[in-house]
């Protein structure tokens, strides 16, 4: 299980101190939001490219935005190791797919809480892991969403079937409880964010989960 505290609910006043609290964690994860897709605005390339100074983690930067091809090249050049896009801000999904393939990076989809993994299930094998929203995308700290289970189940099995190597991210709500039935139900990867921010050890949360 790899764990990707998103800094979401870090100390934006100081994140070079907030990385560090999470430094035993494989992953950060970053949420960009414009706004218009969600209600919500956060950060863009810019902070990306300052938390690369600091950290040799994997940056895993989720695209919770309206034209995510327009920002794509951004994001890849301040220094995102995985960008994963929402199949709902798109109508040329795999375009998308290429665009980031050709540039080295891991390339992942991901889908809202009242969307169908059929609209997915054509890509599974093209691309390098799926994000399954367990709350609506916009704002941390919201109570995890357990219909959320049958779509890792769901998506578990299109793993076996067309890509073995495929990571299931599932991001919304996880703590010690919820981060365990997503590992039954199939998920090997898990963003959590005030559950480990707004804790006084986050080192020891990390541990928790994993």
């Amino acid at each position: 299980m790899k764990i990707a505290p998103s800094i979401l609910s870090a100390d934006f006043g100081n994140l070079e101190r907030s990385i560090k609290l999470v430094k035993d964690a494989e992953w950060l994860h970053i949420d960009v939001m414009d706004g218009h897709f969600v209600p919500n605005i956060t950060i863009g390339p810019i902070v990306v490219k300052g938390l690369r100074k600091y950290t040799k983690q994997v940056l895993d930067t989720h695209l919770m935005i309206s034209d995510p091809a327009k920002y794509l090249g951004n994001y890849i050049e301040a220094g995102s190791d995985r960008i994963t896009f929402h199949i709902e801000a798109t109508s040329n999904p795999l375009e998308i797919i290429k665009m980031i393939r050709n540039t080295g990076t891991k390339v992942g989809i991901s889908i809202k809480p009242n969307t169908c993994v059929d609209t997915i299930s054509e890509f599974i094998p093209l691309i390098d892991q799926v994000l399954v929203m367990s709350v609506e995308p916009g704002f941390g700290g919201q109570k995890f969403m357990t219909s959320s289970l049958d779509k890792i189940k769901a998506i578990s099995a299109l793993r076996d079937k067309f890509n073995s190597e495929l990571l299931i991210v599932v991001d919304g709500g996880i703590n010690q409880e919820t981060a365990l039935l997503c590992k039954e139900a199939g998920a090997n990867v898990l963003v959590a964010g005030s559950y480990v921010f707004n804790s006084n050890n986050p080192s020891e949360k990390i541990k928790a989960l994993r």
